[in-house]
């Protein structure tokens, strides 16, 4: 018999997505084979000394956090200096990825589609005029190091962007005005290390009692109805699984990842990729990875046949 792989299932942390890792690693340790696998759970927010302690005893991490300190590089470089393998990205590419900002800079250099955006200065707090030259109004304005939509607002009058550009501001010290696209929600998820596979498209609907996909309407129970694979025509389906490759590939990604777009008409506007996308069953990725043939339990080995193999870049 086949000794058990000991994995570091790392979840919890300083964000304010802990409570989201949390449930997410709840299930992944039930999904994940206990004939396969030897879990130990460890939380950043109290345990880094811990697993630095037990690194010789761990043959691969699973990385479950979300936002700042998780998605960032900064566990990833941790576990790298103790050679821990882990599941996706490593350094470099999880912080592209993290900041939305250089992430859309990364896409338009590789000829990917994006809305007009502005990054904020200090005296746009008290004179907006700078920011609406550039970016006409409806727009969006996100932090630049936040995820499950934390700190964003849709802005349809003036009057209403330096309470949205203050609220921002409470979550990072960088903020983004992006220009507001109306359109179709997609998001596609991709897996592989040299050569990353598209997965079916998923479109995203938030009920109508919210404003765009946000917080709660992400993690409420039926607050949005997804559907997979999207009603899409063959040509946009193509197109945005290319997008998806694309951008995985333009950001230095590896494993997995989770692109977002906007379909207005036929055209496509990608949005941020995600390199820790949620895990749990009914979550988008999982969603997709299911429709393609690889249900729950056989998506978490695959990530972690991938975070074992020996073809991570020094990254």
């Amino acid at each position: 018999m086949m000794a058990k792989i000991r994995l570091a299932l790392i979840a919890g942390g300083t964000s304010d997505e802990r409570e989201v890792s949390l449930r997410g690693a709840t299930g992944v340790e039930k999904t994940l084979d206990p004939n396969k696998y030897e879990v130990v759970r460890y939380d950043p927010a109290t345990d880094l000394a811990q697993i630095a302690l037990d690194a010789d005893n761990l043959d691969v991490a699973f990385i479950l956090l979300h936002g700042v300190h998780g998605e960032d590089g900064t566990i990833q470089g941790f576990l790298d200096l103790l050679g821990i393998p882990y599941q996706g990205s490593g350094v470099l590419g999880s912080a592209l990825a993290m900041d939305k900002n250089l992430a859309k800079i990364m896409y338009r250099l590789n000829g990917l589609p994006v809305a007009p955006w502005v990054m904020v200065e200090p005296q746009d707090l008290v004179d907006t005029h700078r920011i609406t030259a550039k970016v006409s109004l409806p727009c969006v304005v996100k932090p630049v190091r936040q995820g499950s939509s934390i700190g964003m607002s849709i802005v349809r009058q003036l009057d209403q962007l330096p309470a949205a550009l203050r609220l921002a501001l409470q979550h990072d010290s960088e903020v983004m005005v992006e220009e507001f696209i109306k359109g179709r929600e997609l998001t596609v998820g991709v897996i592989g290390n040299a050569d990353p596979t598209p997965l079916p498209l998923i479109e995203i609907i938030p009920d109508s009692r919210f404003d765009f996909f946000d917080y709660e309407a992400k993690y409420q129970p039926g607050a949005s109805q997804e559907i997979c694979p999207a009603p899409v025509s063959e040509q946009v389906r193509k197109k945005a699984q290319e997008y998806a490759v694309a951008a995985h590939r333009s950001l230095q990604l590896r494993g997995y990842s989770r692109t977002d777009m906007i379909l207005a008409g036929e055209e496509l506007y990608l949005l941020e990729t995600n390199t820790i996308p949620g895990m749990t069953p009914t979550s988008l990725l999982p969603q997709a990875a299911a429709e393609a043939g690889l249900p729950f339990s056989a998506l978490l080995d695959r990530l972690v046949e991938l975070a074992l193999e020996k073809t991570r870049p020094a990254r």
